[in-house]
């Protein structure tokens, strides 16, 4: 695992967004999976102007995004569909046969789930993977407890994550779908890399107990000290409670030139 502290959010989605460049640029044909929510934003907003003003190409990318609210349509505002299309894909000119998202009205979830797995199978797996975490630890919709081989399923949010989450709904946490779908912990381990981003003190918990404590299914990011390239970049409050903080400053900043790709 490689913490990775910038000084702000900016400057870490930069860094990370130049991680993913790096991927397409080398292997045009990459399988990226993607994640929603405020975390990426920045990152999205990078790639876009990479593509814009530095000619990135997308046209042959296929992406899986992590997870779908159970019982939105495509079109709600507040869908991942939605919010993917408007962020990202309408604007860097990835074929539409190539964006997977979980269907939150499949009348068959528990089929609908298989069928997503197999797809990332026959996609050859996913090159790299974008994560958040949550201030309870969970990547994806994997929550405390989830199993560290569960794959793409249904699961029940948290009353933490519903919470979290109501502010994307005018602080009504009563319209929050309680439901999702999401890639499990084992399909993100699967990834041959991870990336994750924090952002700000309400996470630097999370992120200190995942990369510095026990691996544990209570702190689900914490399966990513298991991985073999998972990276992870933080802004300073995010990074605020790690006790070897310095280290990680110390180890990035000596890199050598030929490892330098963020």
């Amino acid at each position: 695992m490689e913490v990775i502290i910038k000084k702000s959010a900016d400057a870490a989605s930069i860094a990370a967004a130049r991680v993913v460049a790096r991927l397409v640029q080398e292997k045009p044909t990459a399988v990226l999976g993607l994640a929603t929510g405020s975390t990426p934003l920045k990152l999205y907003k990078e790639l876009i102007r990479m593509h814009r003003e530095e000619d990135l190409d997308f046209s042959r990318v296929t992406t899986f995004n992590l997870d779908e609210y159970i019982g939105l349509e495509k079109t709600h505002a507040q869908s991942y569909y939605h919010f993917m299309h408007e962020n990202l894909f309408n604007h860097i000119h990835v074929k539409p046969e190539n964006i997977h998202i979980p269907d939150g009205m499949a009348p068959d979830v528990a089929a609908s789930c298989a069928a997503y797995e197999q797809q990332v199978a026959d996609a050859g797996g996913i090159d790299l993977q974008i994560l958040g975490i949550g201030s309870d630890g969970h990547v994806g919709f994997n929550e405390p407890t989830s199993s560290f081989t569960s794959r793409t399923r249904i699961k029940t949010l948290t009353r933490q994550t519903v919470e979290d989450n109501a502010r994307f709904f005018g602080g009504a946490e009563h319209q929050v779908p309680r439901h999702c779908i999401t890639m499990g912990i084992g399909t993100i381990m699967e990834a041959r890399m991870n990336l994750l981003l924090a952002f700000g003190e309400r996470k630097a918990t999370a992120v200190a107990e995942s990369v510095e404590g026990a691996v544990s299914a209570m702190m689900p990011a914490s399966v990513l000290q298991h991985h073999p390239n998972a990276k992870l970049f933080l802004d300073e409050a995010a990074a605020s409670a790690l006790k070897l903080a310095d280290y990680y400053r110390w180890v990035y900043e000596r890199k050598p030139e030929w490892q330098r790709d963020a």
